[in-house]
């Protein structure tokens, strides 16, 4: 049952809106859109001057505001449309779900479901399931006592060709069973003040690993211990992509001299985008950022993917912090990362 009107604290509504945390039992409006949500919808975080608090979805709709199509919150509370299509895409692994059983799952469009999806994951469905296929295959190869071809059907592939096609290692999965024996990369390193030796390196999708070390040859170490069987050569042809890298260091700019060419799970993926959305010379705190994702209780987990993010600078986790702003760890050195953030703030 939601809270009275009159007990209804609004400057402590507008610190849960903030936090989006789910659990909240509240509504609010947005008068510049005319839209009222939950505080956990995943829509653009309103200006305090905007919003208007509510207990009830008809007192929202009496105050002239309509339902949000993204967070449903005139439907029960216990009702997440997007954990609802996630569990059933993780529950028909062996074969493709079309949108229009999204669309009837949640009672909406198979537009709206791809919208919702999208908006909610950074994913499409077909993306997500894809790479909830690609994470289960991951683990039964990299035991190391899995057949390729059990490993496949384990993972929810309907045949082995599906597997080739689908799954987004970059390599097929006998080649990721071996170690990644055969992945092509071409680095190339450069000096940077105050940072050390940045090393570069790219597949031929795009740039899959970006690194500092303290000199040219840790800098390099870095590379094959990361990709220990893939064939690893220096490219000179490179150096112009890590010059301009280094020539950005501290702008604004988000676009990236070269694709990035960056693996993980969806769920690391949307992290990934995530950072690639805060504007240089700014920090969030990890709980910030997990609650401006949607997911306020899964703070450990988005830090987690942070820290396994492969591309530093271009994937900025480097302006994520701790919850008293302290610099926290940083793989490639909290002094680094000092010096990224003030080079950031001293361009802008």
């Amino acid at each position: 049952m939601m809270i009275n009107q009159s007990q209804l604290d609004e400057d402590q509504a507008w610190r849960q809106l903030q936090a989006r945390d789910r659990k909240a039992d509240f509504l609010y409006g947005v008068t510049t859109t005319g839209v009222f949500c939950r505080p956990g919808c995943g829509s653009r975080a309103p200006l305090r001057s905007n919003t208007r608090f509510f207990t009830t979805p008809s007192e929202a709709k009496a105050a002239g505001f309509r339902a949000c199509q993204r967070c449903k919150p005139e439907a029960p509370k216990s009702e997440d449309p997007i954990a609802r299509m996630c569990a059933y895409l993780e529950r028909k692994l062996d074969r493709p779900v079309r949108l229009v059983e999204l669309g009837k799952l949640i009672g909406v469009s198979p537009f709206t479901a791809q919208r919702l999806f999208k908006d909610g994951m950074g994913v499409t469905p077909a993306q997500y399931q894809r790479a909830i296929r690609a994470h289960a295959l991951r683990g039964q190869l990299g035991n190391g006592e899995t057949n390729v071809t059990t490993a496949i059907y384990e993972a929810g592939y309907g045949s082995s060709s599906r597997a080739y096609e689908q799954t987004p290692l970059g390599m097929t999965p006998g080649k990721f069973l071996a170690g990644g024996r055969g992945e092509k990369i071409r680095f190339a390193v450069a000096e940077v003040a105050d940072l050390g030796w940045i090393i570069v390196g790219a597949t031929e999708r795009g740039i899959c690993w970006l690194a500092i070390g303290g000199s040219e040859k840790e800098a390099e170490a870095s590379i094959r211990e990361e990709f220990p069987a893939a064939d690893i050569t220096a490219d000179p042809m490179l150096a112009d992509t890590v010059r301009k890298i280094v020539e950005g260091l501290g702008s604004s700019a988000k676009s990236s001299p070269l694709p990035l060419d960056l693996r993980g799970t969806a769920f690391q993926l949307r992290v990934w985008k995530a950072l690639q959305e805060i504007p240089a010379g700014e920090t969030k705190t990890y709980s910030q950022l997990a609650a401006e994702m949607g997911i306020p209780s899964s703070t450990r987990a988005v830090a987690r993917a942070c820290a396994l993010n492969r591309v530093s600078v271009l994937v900025p986790c480097h302006r994520v912090v701790g919850v008293s702003g302290s610099l926290t760890g940083y793989r490639w050195g909290v002094e680094r990362k000092r010096a990224l953030l003030a080079s950031e703030r001293h361009s802008g």
